[in-house]
């Protein structure tokens, strides 16, 4: 068996990191903005609901929390370390397979869900939702909405008096009033999950902590998550093959990596060094977080900053404006060209390395062996502005929520959450390759003991069902294990550097008259690695973010952070 894209990995978003899910990995999505939701500000327990700013957090969030409750169904061929997924390199025979929902826990009720969806949304009468419906003993109906545009249509469903049963909410859409919809529409989950009430549904209960802690909105228990490995995301892949044959040595320092790029590049043949390393860079360079705006913060020294204050945050974009300036970096990535992205050129022969979710690892690996046996890619260790150990900043361990509508009856509440257990089950469980991959010969076909989709298969077995339920992050790609190996292995090793600022593992609505304070700063660093603006041109900007609130906000967040404590 083998997932459809890595568990434990996502897609870049606009922003400086991704969002949490593989399923973005080919679009070019909206990016992962403040996630938020309307937080309690003090640990009282009751009457938190007409807060619109702040968190969750401490002996507060504890009295909400689930229990946590490990899964034993299924080991892991590697287990998960420093923050990493699990791992699983071999295949399971069908007849091994685990059970982990060993009665329907659904009435047979009726519940609508929308979901954002890339691609061509499948019938609500297909084969595939058919099977789940009758497994699960809910019969649901999918509204499915362009995932491209999906903010709008969120924020129009939302705004008005009539909102379906259930509703999907990436974390880069908790913008604007949607926050703020959340907290008057949604339904409390913690007289279901809270505490112990959560071993009702084991699959659910072995979702970790801090996923959880991310599904607080409101002071209450609002959302089912969608689990994440915390360290980044965001790998400098290489073309192993061509490294090999040229004898060149991974480098070590940003210096060695500009110095082989000069080597490496033939613009006459056709051949770059890289795509755009600015996600790299920023790591290279140790800068906070970019991927939430509550992982922007930080304390340090007792004060806290931001991470467009920092020095490192300009020697990162100066060093990726120098790849530029030097001639190493392919020229569609200057003109910004989406037709043809990094990774087709990367695959392609034309550039050497690019920056992308780790998730491509696998992509990229299966989709080119079948074309190019030769083919082999790999993803680079961090390197680092001075030849040292890097300084990576986790990322949120969960970035995708799933509501249930206030208006949800008790029973209706519980077939959501029979949703969620039964889509939330472990890899090597029948439920899960069933919501994976659908049914045997009409969905998937066994090739050496692994499900291949069919035509039919990738046409109807997409993005739906596991938006309701994710077990804790993995990695499972027994037809490339070594490729599973590789990817585990590096988050294990890049976690071993990995920290978590201030605000780690919480949702936060900033106050909305702050909230698009930083949106121009995205625009300015691509503009500056292209040489089109300097360095001194972030300087002043910051300093007018500063006048214009940046100071301010600062304060709020350090009294969040005092009233609050983090969730570390």
């Amino acid at each position: 068996m083998t997932p459809n894209a890595a568990s434990a990995s996502s897609a870049p978003s606009r922003r400086s990191s991704p969002s949490r899910r593989s399923f973005l990995a080919s679009t070019a999505v909206a990016a992962a903005a403040v996630a938020g939701g309307m937080p309690l500000l003090t640990a009282c327990g009751g009457g938190q609901e007409g807060r619109k700013e702040g968190t969750t957090s401490g002996k507060a969030a504890q009295k909400i929390l689930p229990a946590f409750v490990a899964s034993s169904v299924v080991a892991p061929d590697i287990p998960a370390k420093n923050g990493s997924a699990a791992g699983f390199t071999r295949a399971i025979a069908m007849d091994q397979l685990k059970t982990s929902v060993p009665k329907k826990l659904g009435s047979g009720g009726k519940l609508k869900i929308m979901a954002p969806l890339w691609g061509t949304p499948p019938d609500n009468g297909n084969p595939y939702y058919k099977a789940m419906n009758e497994a699960i003993g809910v019969d649901v109906t999918w509204q499915n909405q362009d995932g491209n545009t999906y903010d709008e249509k969120l924020g129009a469903v939302l705004a008005s008096s009539d909102i379906p049963d259930v509703v999907v909410v990436p974390g880069w859409n908790l913008m604007g009033k949607i926050p703020s919809a959340i907290n008057a529409k949604f339904a409390d989950l913690g007289p279901y999950l809270s505490g112990d009430k959560v071993k009702d549904y084991p699959n659910l209960a072995a979702v970790p902590t801090d996923a959880w802690q991310r599904a607080i909105f409101g002071g209450q228990l609002r959302a089912i998550p969608m689990p994440a490995s915390y360290v980044t995301n965001i790998a400098p892949f290489y073309r192993k093959d061509v490294f090999d044959k040229k004898g060149w040595k991974l480098p070590k320092s940003t210096d060695e990596f500009l110095a082989w790029a000069k080597e490496a590049t033939d613009a006459k043949g056709g051949v770059w060094a890289c795509s755009d390393m600015k996600w790299t860079a920023f790591n290279a360079f140790g800068v906070l977080n970019g991927s939430d705006k509550a992982l922007w913060w930080n304390l340090q020294g007792g004060k806290l900053i931001n991470r467009v204050e920092t020095e490192e945050y300009l020697e990162a974009l100066e060093w990726a404006r120098k790849l530029f300036a030097a001639g190493v970096v392919h020229p569609d990535d200057k003109a910004g060209k989406t037709t043809n992205p990094a990774s087709n050129r990367f695959t392609a022969g034309k550039l050497l390395v690019y920056n992308q979710d780790l998730s491509d690892w696998y992509g990229k690996t299966s989709e080119q062996r079948t074309q190019n046996p030769d083919f082999e890619m790999a993803a680079m260790d961090i390197f680092t502005h001075d030849g040292g150990n890097p300084l990576l900043w986790a990322v949120q361990p969960s970035n995708i929520f799933t509501f249930i509508s206030k208006k949800a009856s008790k029973q209706q509440i519980k077939d959501f959450l029979a949703i969620a257990d039964f889509c939330a089950s472990p890899y090597g469980t029948k439920e899960w390759l069933l919501t994976n991959y659908g049914a045997e010969t009409t969905d998937f076909t066994l090739k050496k003991g692994v499900p291949n989709k069919t035509t039919q298969g990738v046409n109807e077995v997409v993005g739906a069902f596991d938006y309701t339920g994710d077990p804790a992050p993995f990695v499972a790609h027994p037809d490339f294990p070594e490729v599973t190996r590789g990817m585990v292995e590096w988050q294990q090793r890049m976690g071993a550097f990995t920290k978590k600022s201030s605000f780690y593992g919480l949702t936060i609505t900033e106050p909305s008259r702050w909230s698009n304070l930083a949106d121009n700063f995205e625009q300015l660093e691509d503009d500056v690695v292209r040489g089109r603006k300097k360095v001194g041109d972030v300087q002043q900007a910051v300093s007018d973010w500063k006048k214009q609130g940046g100071d301010d906000l600062r304060d709020w967040y350090r009294k969040l952070l005092d009233d609050t404590g983090s969730a570390k």
